[in-house]
């Protein structure tokens, strides 16, 4: 009897705290559990505004925004789920364990809706729409992506925009991006990205406990990001893309007196198109060993060659080791010390404005021994080299060219003189980049200045040209300037010069043409020159990996200024 009154005051006990706790949750907790119910039937769907729009120079559209359709799924019951999952497979026409394994991935959270499948077609978006009754959970959202019109053009440029990754993530949190957001990687789409970024947005909408759309609650609109102008030409880009065709090299045409850059090509490219077609694959850009993915034009360092000569030749007018009588004697071949360093041709004699205009070897090997490897090495530093032009793009190399202290405090060698014959004719251990080389070709174009190029010309309409622009003057002297400008001149006009092949044009050139021996293949072809002659609008470098002899270069170069002046563009 005792133990039944015990067991009877234990529940007894017990219903009390029950009922107690009852009460608590009811009438002290009920205003809070029940604002937690009605969260819990809110959702946020988000919303993006388009990325901003490239243009080239005249305002034409180079990247723009296109609408996509994307399926996003909100949190469900798991049987609810998997019956959802097969509806929309077959609707869709993909593999539900596909659609499950990208739901699985994305999930973040019960209030974030997951985007299981992207870019649909407009039509079965419509058809997922009509059956939204049969498909709880499952929103089609529209939204702007982005779109390159044109294709592989101007590839390197643009750049291209996909998933932010871990690296970029890190240092961009500061900044407000977030996981899965999509930036831009490479070319303008990386530089400019905090402006081309649009400002997100989305709708607060309410759900039933099946997870279906009840109503909308409240929205924030997305903002577009900001256009970016270039300086770029579409017309003289077309023109030098399609001139270059399926050759490895790139082109730059730019204006000497501003540094502003009008075309900048570089083959092999790819269609920046791709990175946004989830559906696409990339093993072919990424496996490639012929590197599309790579700016030759800014990113890759080369032998320079012959068109490192106008740099020695100025340098040695500029300090009085030579002038424009000076003549050396070319046989074929010179002797530097013990070892004989050979000329392409055998020339006679030869004054500046002959080497120049046959690219004699003979004569900057005896120029070059006048200047030494300190006065050479400083001076390519002037004129641009072993260091980068500060251009907008990213990823621009320096190149290097070596000097007798560098190779004194870095690797414990000392500098002979065939280090000095070899570095005077642009080879040994030389690198620069094409548009190091369109830069110093510019300061014989304008008569003494070294341009900063750029490629951005406004932003949100704002010009913003004039921080870019900057030009230092050299400080050379104008005989040093004339006599260079004069032999570049005779490389095209003269009958033996090596570039003669532009002289059939109705307009004058002048440039120089290199053929840089490379240790693997075919030497590597350039030409840099400027026209025209008198009052310089531009300077073109056309540079061919592995592409033989520089005259080849200038046949691009001619082909190239044909269609410019068939299209009235100069």
């Amino acid at each position: 009897m005792e133990r039944i009154k015990f067991v009877s005051r234990i529940l007894a006990i017990l219903f009390f705290l029950l009922g107690l706790t009852v009460a608590r949750l009811s009438l002290i907790q009920g205003k809070r559990f029940s604002e937690l119910s009605t969260k819990n039937s809110i959702r946020l769907v988000p919303r993006s505004g388009s990325r901003g729009k490239i243009l080239d120079r005249d305002g034409s559209l180079i990247a723009g925004s296109r609408l996509s359709y994307d399926v996003m799924l909100m949190s469900q019951v798991k049987n609810e789920l998997e019956s959802v999952i097969a509806k929309l497979s077959r609707i869709l026409e993909q593999p539900s364990q596909d659609l499950m394994k990208e739901y699985r991935a994305g999930f973040i959270g019960q209030a974030v809706p997951v985007t299981i499948i992207k870019n649909i077609e407009r039509k079965k978006a419509i058809v997922l729409s009509e059956l939204k009754a049969d498909l709880p959970g499952v929103i089609v959202q529209a939204n702007p992506v982005r779109d390159y019109p044109f294709s592989r053009l101007a590839a390197h440029v643009l750049g291209y925009i996909n998933e932010i990754d871990p690296w970029r993530l890190s240092k961009l949190t500061a900044y407000g991006y977030n996981i899965k957001d999509i930036v831009g990687f490479g070319g303008v789409e990386e530089r400019y990205d905090y402006y081309l970024q649009p400002a997100k947005g989305g709708l607060s909408v309410q759900v039933d406990s099946r997870g279906r759309f009840v109503r909308v609650l409240g929205s924030r609109s997305p903002e577009d990001g900001q256009d970016v102008q270039l300086t770029l030409s579409l017309k003289l880009q077309k023109i030098a893309e399609e001139k270059l065709s399926e050759r490895n090299g790139c082109v730059i045409i730019m204006d000497p007196r501003t540094g502003e850059v009008l075309a900048m090509t570089s083959l092999p490219n790819f269609n920046p198109g791709l990175f946004v077609d989830k559906n696409a694959s990339l093993n072919n850009l990424f496996n490639n060993p012929d590197a599309p993915l790579i700016n030759r034009a800014i990113s890759a360092a080369y032998p320079a060659g012959s068109v490192f000569k106008p740099i020695v030749a100025a340098a040695a007018i500029q300090t009085n080791k030579i002038n424009q009588s000076t003549s050396f004697l070319c046989k074929g071949s010179a002797f530097v010390g013990r070892q004989e360093f050979a000329c392409w041709n055998t020339h006679g004699a030869q004054n500046l404005t002959a080497a120049l205009t046959h690219s004699c070897n003979v004569f900057f090997y005896k120029a070059g021994l006048l200047l030494g490897g300190s006065l050479i090495h400083e001076y390519a530093l002037k004129f641009g080299l072993a260091h980068t032009s500060n251009f907008e793009l990213p990823y621009e190399a320096a190149g290097f060219v070596p000097s007798p202290l560098w190779r004194k405090v870095n690797k414990f060698q000392n500098w002979f003189d065939g280090d000095t014959a070899n570095l005077s004719i642009g080879q040994g251990e030389v690198l620069v980049t094409p548009i190091q080389i369109a830069r110093m070709m510019a300061v014989f174009a304008n008569h003494g200045s070294l341009v900063r190029p750029y490629i951005v010309k406004s932003i949100a309409g704002k010009d913003v040209s004039y921080l870019q622009r900057k030009l230092v003057n050299l400080r050379l002297k104008e005989e040093a300037i004339e006599y260079v400008r004069r032999g570049l001149r005779e490389v095209v006009s003269a009958q033996g010069g090596t570039a003669h092949v532009l002289s059939g044009l109705s307009i004058s050139v002048a440039g120089k043409t290199g053929t840089a021996q490379a240790p693997h293949g075919q030497p590597h072809a350039w030409f840099a020159g400027f026209f025209p002659f008198k009052e310089p609008k531009f300077v073109a470098c056309v540079f061919l990996e592995h592409g033989g002899p520089g005259y080849l270069s200038a046949l691009i170069a001619k082909q190239i200024i044909e269609e410019m002046l068939n299209q009235g563009l100069i």
